[in-house]
């Protein structure tokens, strides 16, 4: 049986993940993600998708992560009618998840429509609505773990813990005749070996044909961080907080991220460690998402500690905005957690442009930020950012703790692809930027992967056939259409360059000694623009 795979995200960039899968009578996605980062790539979400969403016959969602689910709202708006398929705790988070992705949508658009209005251009349309999101919500079925589901002739499907978050799932796809067909497996986004909630991630022995594994930290060997040194690290930054009189702000991933904080935080002032202080959880899908974890708390680890912390008085859930916006103005000590996890959108961006500029604040980056974003820009040491159309000095003591991270560092991920062996097909990286891919592909490679295997760094609409026990090989004949420069997916876009560009004018203009000197720059850029 040769079936047809096509990369539709998450090539070479961490976000966006979709696989297209095609066999005789079966037309199929694992994933529907949303694309984040950089202006260019989310600008992806906005362009018709590379297959019919009308001609799918199901769905096959590995979490509720954003980049993996964000666009299935789009997929029914646009005219899918077949069922998504996916853990109970999956479905739960997405109806949190999804709703709260399309008031984003809603109300990004309303103000860049207003800006529209202003400069004289054309109104846009949200990719998707609240509304679009809950008419999603109908077309889930729930999944046990470790159970084949039967979803076509020739073709069965098993859900295995990816211990990445609550929910998650790594895909087993079995094509053919039952116990002897094409087995490939899709990883989804595995867990790192040891973390506070989450189990050690599983998946099938005996062997597979092909596998398409995510690639995040594909060239990081991280430490291993204790829990303990990791809440000592937290502590630090709270002390820190606390003597210079400024806010901690901690933006966070709403789903597992901002429990697993909160988590730590309330242990640390229950053993007076650190000052006591209100945890202000100031994002209300991380607080809808808080409820579904105490309803699962008895499959997480530490499950008492989870329901006593997320259930403390310590913890106040910001729902209302106004509140939010008063908490940016409030002088003194205080702790904030708030989205969105990169700093890309959500409320901690109305946080930071209040306090960025004040050496008191600490900011505490405690999850992966993609290239682009404003998170990684301040992880990589900018001293002036532009947030919301301002500039802004970055005076903050900023801080990247490590023991955070839901995803398995390079040497976890390639122990979890030997433990697939023998992989008699091809291994695909994807969800990882080219620096991850290639160091994981280092780290495979006679990992169990057989000699007439091959290793596949896929780009962006790239088309693969699969068959049995051969490597895979690309479809150059079908008319594959290019939805972006496939080099250029999820880097630095221009807008990332304007950006800089805005800052190196600002701070030319500022040292220049005179007048005179500020009206000879000024004359300069004039001349190197183009005529209108």
């Amino acid at each position: 049986m040769t079936v047809s795979m096509k990369v539709c995200g998450a090539a070479r960039t961490v976000t966006g993940l979709c696989l297209l899968f095609e066999a005789p009578g079966v037309r199929f996605l694992v994933d529907c993600g949303m694309f984040q980062g950089p202006k260019t790539l989310k600008a992806l979400n906005y362009e018709p998708f590379p297959f019919d969403p009308r001609s799918l016959d199901f769905v096959l969602l590995t979490h509720a992560h954003i980049d993996h689910s964000g666009l299935l709202p789009r997929l029914v708006k646009q005219g899918f009618r077949g069922r998504i398929h996916a853990t109970s705790a999956t479905i739960d988070l997405c109806s949190c998840m999804l709703p709260d992705s399309g008031h984003i949508q809603e109300t990004e658009v309303e103000i860049l429509n207003r800006r529209n209005r202003r400069r004289g251009h054309e109104p846009v349309q949200p990719i998707y609505t609240a509304d679009d999101a809950e008419r999603t919500l109908v077309c889930f079925s729930s999944v046990e773990y470790d159970v084949w589901l039967e979803l076509a002739a020739g073709l069965r499907a098993r859900f295995w813990n990816a211990g990445h978050m609550l929910g998650s799932a790594s895909i087993e796809l079995e094509f053919g005749q039952r116990g002897k067909g094409m087995r490939v497996m899709v990883s989804g986004d595995i867990g790192p070996d040891a973390t506070t909630m989450q189990p050690m991630p599983t998946g099938p022995e005996g062997g597979v044909d092909h596998l398409i594994v995510e690639s995040t930290y594909g060239d990081e060997d991280r430490p291993l961080v204790t829990r303990e040194a990791r809440r000592a690290a937290l502590a630090e930054l709270v002390r820190t907080a606390a003597k210079q009189g400024g806010a901690l702000l901690i933006p966070t991933f709403a789903v597992e991220r901002a429990q697993e904080v909160i988590l730590d935080l309330v242990h640390l002032m229950d053993a007076s460690q650190v000052p006591e202080a209100v945890i202000h959880l100031d994002s209300p899908l991380a607080t809808r998402a808080s409820r579904v974890f105490l309803r699962y708390a008895a499959s997480l680890g530490d499950a008492d500690e989870v329901r006593a912390a997320l259930s403390s008085p310590r913890v106040r859930y910001v729902l209302n905005g106004e509140e939010s916006y008063r908490l940016g103005r409030t002088e003194g000590f205080q702790i904030v957690l708030a989205g969105s996890g990169m700093c890309e959108a959500g409320r901690i961006r109305s946080h930071l442009k209040a306090r960025l500029w004040d050496p008191r604040t600490v900011v505490a980056l405690v999850g992966f930020q993609a290239a682009g974003t404003l998170g990684r820009l301040l992880q990589n040491g900018a001293t002036r950012v532009r947030i919301q159309g301002d500039t802004s000095l970055v005076g903050a003591h900023i801080m990247r703790i490590e023991g955070y991270s839901a995803h398995a560092d390079g040497p976890e991920l390639g122990r979890w692809v030997a433990a697939r062996a023998p992989i008699s097909g091809g291994v695909f990286l994807v969800h990882g930027e080219p620096e991850a891919i290639e160091g994981l592909a280092h780290r495979v490679v006679g990992r169990g992967i057989r000699p007439e295997a091959a290793v596949l760094r896929p780009m962006l609409d790239d088309v693969f056939r699969l068959e049995p026990g051969t490597a895979p090989v690309e479809d150059t004949t079908a008319a594959v259409r290019r939805r972006s420069r496939p080099e250029t997916v999820g880097q630095p876009d221009w807008h990332n360059e304007r950006a800089a560009l805005m800052l190196g004018i600002e701070d030319a203009l500022e040292r220049a000694g005179d007048d005179a000197t500020r009206a000879s720059i000024l004359e300069r850029l004039r001349r190197a623009m183009p005529d209108r």
